[in-house]
């Protein structure tokens, strides 16, 4: 991610955050201690395989040669400037002797003619420079570009095809690092940076040529300056490597802790987890904070080294030169001018300069091979279920759909150790519904994932009509089956593109015609048309009949999965988007489009896992009714808790811990007695079940807005879909998205707000300038020392002279060696120290502020989670590249461009007013470089970012694209998305290099009128040679220097814009600094907490008084329409109704996750809207919908819900996982306790993840319990085990419950019935049942009397 802050600028401290990546190229496969000669031609091999690498097209190879001959072709000109200066030195030599009436053979107009003749020259070799620079810039720009794109494409085609097991194991932000950061890594080592590192070294290997032919000793004693050069960059760049590798490790990790906690947002705000969350993040951040600070100084060290070897290689030369020139002078020798020394040390001196300041590309190109091969891994890793691969033609055949299970044994990859299923066979028979019930984590799901081949069995075949699944094409299998998951995944499209997933790959013939449309991006257009007010009906018939058709065919599959009623309440209907995973629709919601995507295609095999857990009877009868419907004839198999929902089922097995314990029918096993009809008994109304006073919730209106449903929560009147998150009403949205800010800030703004956070470091900076004040004084000493020393060595002056001269002159270059030797390795390692401090402290104040904002703020403007992390990721990896050495070397620049300008003007002004007057010049051509590409970051970095997020959704609902074969669909959008970026890019980078190659060409120029110039004022008498150099040389190393900044504007404009949108992130917070600003220092939140807490143990009352709310989304349609509920202290309430009716969004209101309309809700007597912080969360246990858990052990996620400044004992975990029947699986696994739980809690089963859930808001003690279908995924048995620890658990506090399985509710002290926004009923179960029609119906529904 920092890679392209190297720039032109000497070993850039942050550009070792790629090098760091060269570890890589150590890699345990090869010997323990590879040569150093071994090594380099590994690297070398590795880079040109990768510039050969994503098979490159004619154009790629074209771009490639062009690039190479023109890198090369443009380090010539600069060797030949120097024999041409060196002549000119000569015949100024000639003009001077002559000014000062030394006895010459030429009359000073004759040396004017001739210096005009080979400014002239000079003039030539500049803009022969200019078109070299800019072809290959742009051949290389754009061949990395090319490469980057080709190598996304391929690596998101790889991990598609890959089984679904390779994922388990991948962490949540390594997707999205590997397509971002990586990607951009190779591209930053595949683009100018190589043409300009081919440039020098052609520069360098010409100049040691010349530099041997004009004078073969002194270019012997200055070859010692490569060995010199070399060992500091490679000995240096070991240690940058290292460190800025394990610095990477950290940072990735700290990511991949942000990620999932932005991802699960309201679960971390409902426990005010933040903090908890904040330290785990924090604690890895300063651990690459040290590592950083390692590599910081180990880059001073070189940094210094460089100038130091330079500035001491000058002075030998000078001293050696003086001795040549004194015997010449005295006749002793002859052959060797003043000029050639001055073009042997010039080009020797300058080209080991610039090659040592290219030589952190060296390690750029390092890490770009060593980041393909991380990348290969993965590229070429061989699938062991590809879905990917076309089918054969197949001979119509009929499909009967016969499934069969023979001895079939399964464990998870990433569990060896805990077997699945275990010796399992059983027949489905074709044509007919088969339900698995049994109890949570028995391997019910697993048979679902087996047979729709997302794993592999271990031991035993599974056949489908006879056949072996594994002899059957994946595609072809997968054609065959629709497949309902337990937590549906949707991507974030409209409902009617979602819904047309299902026809991807379908097995119908007759739906191959439409293969077409639903590949392309119609119906994301006829989407947009609706959105923009159009009738689906009518806008559809644009697109011609077949499309017609798509659209009548997705119409029906809604209606089928009972889609219909809520698809009429919300804005848009199928135009509705889902948000990111189908957030914006409540579970409900996304269990009806889940459903009607499966069904769409007609399959013949259909796998109901939990497909209606989140729905209410009502719900839930009539998707039953169309289900039984559309079965005849089909294969259908029904996991499930809610037994009422598989009576009908011709065969019904039983399972428990992986093994078969029961099958047969409803009526035979109820004869039988025996475990199915023990779970019937617990399920039956008219049961004595334990059951609970407690908490259940039990499933949850199912139309709530999930995870963090935001706008649209589902839950309410239809439940609105936030898609009117498109069309957010600003007014809404109290607080400004940083994101959106559209120029970037000011420079000077940018560099006040990143000083302000360094202020704390006062002292190291004030210590780090002082180290660059000094550095570009050197320069400038360097300019007086040389324009003295070509005077002093004037063949005019006698050889005694000459000599002392010489020795005086290059002791005076060997104590400016030492002087920058210290002045850099201190400034560097200063900047570097200070950068990692800032970077650690805005990283941690934006994820601070980031957890602060409400829910509202984070699903309101098209924020997701990918693009929230960007503030921590790119944004302030952006700004380690200003707040590093890059200050350190533009503010040296400013002195020395100072400094040059009063010198110049002090020792010969008319000659420094001239060379001035190309300086805006100069300038202009790096300022719209740089405008050029803010423009462009500006205008597409949203588009690159969609793409990425196009590919991290993709993997992280890789169960669902590769049960509906979606693959092609996903790299087609994803290529969709690109195809405007890519031409804006060509666009810019055919422009934007006009300006590279001018701001890097015209110091020539510059040199050009400078000798023109200068010669005719020598010529003329006004001044003297040495006052001419001292000139030269201070307003050209000012030029160069300049020319060099410029060639870092990508970066400071990126860091620029980062700084901008981070700052105004940070001001969004509460707090400026890293530090958390103790509870007691705030008096406000000292009352807050007391008056909140009387006595523990006591429940808090509730009272909704007339509470009207609207979604922010969809301010026009009322989900709450005047509601009024009083729960007294203590008890036990029900919320209970139609899905879609408003109870979750009850819950949420109650954590004051959004801001009500009107009315008051208060908790525990308080208004909760008139406390600033939401302490009173404190005081609340949410169970939400979607069972959420964090990549860590069982123990860190149950420790995440006690309060806050709290850290609960082993004995307070175990007691709560003891009360929510989770502790006794718990111990039986091999780490008990310290088991992983998995990205999202993905290593554990549905049940076990719910239970966890309840036990980590029971550790926190809570007053008041919030369950939000707390027992979805559970079985009956589990259930009253649980029941019975909620029991014990709840004595005493106020339970709010929601709950579709009315059976875990009737003993409820109170039930609320809420229809429309509105509570329409309350009473007991007994009261209710006496009077309510709808309440009786939903009972007896769920009764199952055998």
């Amino acid at each position: 991610m920092g890679d392209q802050e190297a720039g032109n600028v000497p070993p850039n401290p942050d550009s070792g955050s790629n090098a760091g990546n060269m570890s890589d190229e150590e890699s345990p496969e090869k010997s323990p201690t590879p040569s150093m000669a071994s090594r380099i031609s590994s690297s070398i091999f590795r880079y040109f395989h990768l510039l050969n690498y994503a098979e490159p097209t004619a154009l790629d190879y074209a771009l490639l040669i062009i690039g190479a001959i023109t890198s090369i072709g443009a380090g010539i000109p600069f060797p030949i400037l120097g024999i041409l200066f060196g002549e000119l030195v000569d015949e100024l030599n000639g003009a001077t002797c002559a000014a000062q009436g030394t006895p010459v053979t030429e009359n000073p107009e004759d040396y004017l003619a001739a210096i005009n003749q080979k400014i002239l020259l000079v003039v030539a070799a500049a803009l022969a420079q200019f078109a070299l620079i800019y072809i290959y810039g742009v051949c290389w720009n754009l061949f990395g570009e090319r490469l980057s794109h080709r190598l996304r494409e391929k690596y998101l085609r790889s991990l598609l095809r890959q089984e679904v097991s390779f994922f388990d194991g991948l962490p949540a932000g390594e997707v999205s690092s590997r397509l971002s950061a990586d990607i951009n890594t190779i591209k930053d080592g595949t683009s100018e940076k190589v043409g300009v590192y081919l440039g020098v070294l052609s520069l360098f290997i010409t100049s040691y040529i010349i530099a041997f032919i004009k004078g073969p000793k002194l270019a012997g004693i200055l070859v010692s300056l490569v060995p010199a050069f070399l060992i500091m960059t490679f000995g240096g760049g070991h240690y940058v490597g290292k460190y800025a590798t394990l610095a990477s490790e950290h940072i990735a990790s700290a990511s991949s802790i942000a990620l999932e906690s932005l991802s699960n947002v309201m679960v971390v705000q409902a426990f005010r987890a933040n903090d908890k969350l904040e330290a785990k993040f924090a604690a890895e951040l300063s651990e690459a904070k040290k590592e950083n600070t390692k590599k910081a100084i180990a880059v001073a060290i070189q940094s210094g080294l460089l100038y130091f070897i330079a500035f001491a290689a000058c002075g030998l030369a000078y001293w050696q030169g003086s001795i040549t020139i004194a015997d010449v002078v005295a006749g002793r020798t002859e052959g060797t001018s003043v000029g050639s020394i001055y073009t042997i040390i010039f080009i020797l001196v300058d080209a080991s300069i610039v090659i040592s300041q290219v030589s952190p590309y060296l390690q750029i190109f390092a890490s770009a091979a060593a980041t393909l091969d991380k990348l290969r891994t993965d590229i070429d890793r061989p699938s062991k279920i590809d879905g990917t691969i076309e089918a054969p033609p197949q001979p119509d055949e009929v499909f009967k759909g016969d499934v069969q299970l023979e001895n079939v044994t399964f464990t998870y990859p990433s569990r060896p150790d805990v077997p699945v299923i275990q010796n399992v066979s059983l027949q489905f028979p074709g044509g007919q519904t088969t339900a698995i019930v049994g109890l949570s984590g028995s391997g019910k799901s697993t048979v679902a994932g087996l047979l729709t081949r997302l794993y592999d069995t271990d031991d035993g075949n599974l056949l489908i009509d006879g056949r072996n699944i594994r002899d059957i094409n994946v595609r072809q299998l997968r054609s065959f089956i629709g497949l309902v998951q337990q937590d549906p995944m949707l991507l974030n499209r409209s409902v009617l593109e979602n819904i047309a997933l299902g026809l991807v790959n379908s097995s119908r013939p007759e739906h191959a015609a439409f293969q077409s449309i639903v590949l392309s991006n119609q119906l994301s257009q006829l989407a947009e048309a609706v959105r923009g007010g159009q009738d689906i009906l009518t806008a559809v018939e644009a697109y011609g009949p077949r499309m017609v058709e798509v659209v009548r065919m997705i119409l029906h599959a809604a209606d089928l999965a009972d889609a219909g009623v809520f698809l009429s309440h919300l804005e848009f209907g199928l135009g509705t988007i889902v948000g990111p995973n189908g957030d914006l629709l409540s579970g409900g919601q996304k269990q009806r489009v889940a459903l009607a995507r499966a069904v769409v295609k007609d399959p013949k095999i259909l796998v109901l896992d939990e497909a209606t857990s989140s729905l209410d009877s009502a719900s839930e009868q009539r998707i039953q009714a169309a289900i039984e419907k559309a079965s005849v004839g089909r294969t259908v198999i029904s996991i499930a808790h809610r037994l009422a929902t598989v009576k009908n089922a011709a065969k019904i097995v039983v399972m428990r811990n992986g093994k078969v314990i029961e099958e047969g029918n409803h009526n035979d096993l109820m004869a039988k007695d025996a475990d199915y009809a023990a779970l019937v008994r617990l399920q039956n109304m008219g049961s004595e079940a334990s059951s609970i006073a407690t908490a259940q919730g039990s499933k949850s209106s199912i139309d709530l807005p999930d995870k963090s449903s935001s706008v649209l929560a589902g839950d309410d009147d239809g439940p609105q879909e936030v898609v009117g998150k498109v069309e957010t009403n600003k007014q809404d949205v109290v607080v400004a998205d940083p994101e959106e800010k559209k120029p970037g800030p000011p420079v000077w703004s940018t560099m006040k707000r990143v000083g302000s956070l360094a202020r704390p470091h006062l002292l190291w900076l004030f210590i780090a300038f002082f180290g660059s004040l000094i550095v570009g004084g050197t320069y400038l000493g360097s300019a007086l020392i040389f324009g003295n020393t070509i005077g002093a060595l004037s063949p005019c002056n006698t050889a005694q002279a000459i000599r002392a001269a010489g020795s005086f002159f290059g002791l005076l270059y060997f104590v400016l060696a030492i002087i920058e030797f210290f002045a850099n390795g201190t400034s560097w390692s200063m900047f570097g120290f200070v950068a990692e401090k800032v970077l650690y402290v805005i990283r941690v104040l934006s994820f601070r502020t980031l957890f602060e904002q409400d829910l509202q703020w984070h699903q309101s403007e098209s924020r997701t989670p990918s693009s929230l992390l960007s503030f921590i990721t790119s944004d302030t990896a952006a700004i380690g590249s200003l707040t590093g050495s890059i200050i350190g070397t533009m503010f040296s620049i400013l002195v020395n461009f100072v400094g040059a300008i009063i010198l110049s003007h002090i020792v010969a002004w008319k000659i420094a007013v001239v060379c001035l007057s190309i300086v805006p010049l100069m300038l202009g051509a790096g300022f719209m470089k740089l405008w050029i590409v803010a423009r462009f970051d500006e205008k597409h970095g949203k588009a690159f970012e969609k793409s990425v997020g196009i590919s991290v959704e993709a993997v992280n609902s890789i169960k669902t694209v590769a049960a509906l074969s979606l693959e092609q669909e996903i790299l087609g959008t994803y290529q969709r998305s690109l195809e405007a970026p890519r031409k804006e890019v060509t666009r810019s980078i055919i422009w934007s290099n006009v300006f590279l190659a001018l701001s890097m060409s015209i110091s020539n120029l510059l040199y050009a009128l400078i000798y023109w110039w200068g010669s005719k004022q020598i010529v003329s008498g006004l001044y003297t040679q040495a006052q001419f150099f001292i000139v030269l040389i201070s307003l050209l190393v000012s030029a160069q220097l300049w020319g060099q900044l410029f060639t870092l504007a990508p970066e400071i404009t990126r860091a620029g814009r980062a700084v901008g949108r981070i700052c105004d992130l940070i001001d969004l917070g509460s707090s400026k600094t890293a530090n958390k600003i103790s509870r007691g220092n705030d008096p406000e939140a000292m009352v807050e907490s007391r008056t909140l807490t009387p006595a523990p143990g006591q429940g808090l009352a509730v009272k909704f008084k007339q509470v009207k709310f609207s979604y922010p989304a969809r301010p026009n349609r009322q989900i709450l329409k005047g509601l009024d509920i009083d729960i007294p202290p203590g008890q036990f309430c029900a919320l209970v109704g139609p899905s879609g009716a408003g109870k979750s969004t009850i819950i949420s209101l109650l954590e004051r996750m959004y801001s009500i309309e009107s009315g008051s809700i208060e908790v525990g007597g308080f208004d909760i809207s008139s406390k600033k912080e939401p302490m009173f969360r404190d005081d609340i246990g949410l169970v939400p919908q979607d069972s959420i858990l964090f990549d860590g052990s069982i123990r860190f996620n149950v420790a995440l819900g006690s309060r806050p400044g709290v850290e609960p004992s082993d004995a307070d975990i175990e007691e709560a996982c003891k009360l929510a029947n989770i502790h006794d699986t718990i111990i039986a696994l091999p780490d008990g306790y310290d088991t992983q739980c998995g990205n999202n809690g993905g290593q554990l089963s549905g049940g076990q993840r719910q239970r966890l859930s309840i036990a980590r808001a029971l550790v926190r003690k809570p007053r008041l319990l919030l369950l939000d279908e707390s027992t979805s995924a559970l079985d009956a048995e589990s259930e009253r085990l649980l029941q019975d620890g909620l029991e014990k658990a709840t004595r005493g506090i106020t339970v709010v419950a929601i709950a579709h399985r009315l059976h875990t509710i009737r003993r409820a002290d109170m039930i609320f019935m809420i229809e429309d926004g509105q509570c329409v009923e309350k009473g007991s179960h007994e009261e209710l049942m006496a009077r309510s029609e709808n309440y009786r119906v939903n009972v007896l529904h769920q009764t199952l009397d055998g």
